[in-house]
């Protein structure tokens, strides 16, 4: 502890916050710069419609197509031939057979429809599109 100049020698009561003030700052600029990465998920680019948004249940199953047509079931990537069998061995621990489908709005439609028929095979009780609304532009 620093000791008071003058007469008296009482030790100072002061506390110096500058180096907790400079610790607190690099930790915000580490978070800053590592929270993009925390953003999890397959990137595609979903078609953008008019219609309101349908608040998505987080035990559904997600059947993703890429722009570069890969497909994710739940994030894990599944060979086209391979979807009915993962989506049927899926639906023995579920209640659901409910599958929600985002594909890149830059895949053709064929491959679409063929990744949709393939989960047909695995009994899909309902299958639902994710869009993502659209984006008004400013003149």
């Amino acid at each position: 502890m620093a000791m008071q100049s003058g007469g008296n020698n009482l030790p100072m009561s002061e506390i110096n916050v500058t180096p907790l003030v400079d610790v607190m700052l690099v930790l915000l600029i580490i978070f800053m710069l590592t929270a993009h990465q925390l953003e999890q998920g397959v990137k595609v680019e979903l078609p953008q419609v008019t219609v309101a948004a349908l608040p998505a249940k987080t035990d559904e199953l997600v059947l993703t197509i890429t722009k570069d047509r890969k497909i994710y079931i739940n994030e894990v990537e599944t060979p086209q031939d391979k979807v009915a069998a993962t989506l049927e061995q899926a639906f023995v621990s579920r209640s659901s057979k409910d599958v929600y489908l985002r594909a890149d709005q830059d895949v053709p439609y064929g491959f679409v429809v063929r990744v949709m028929a393939a989960a047909r095979k695995a009994d899909v009780a309902g299958m639902g599109l994710v869009t993502e609304p659209e984006r008004i532009k400013s003149p």
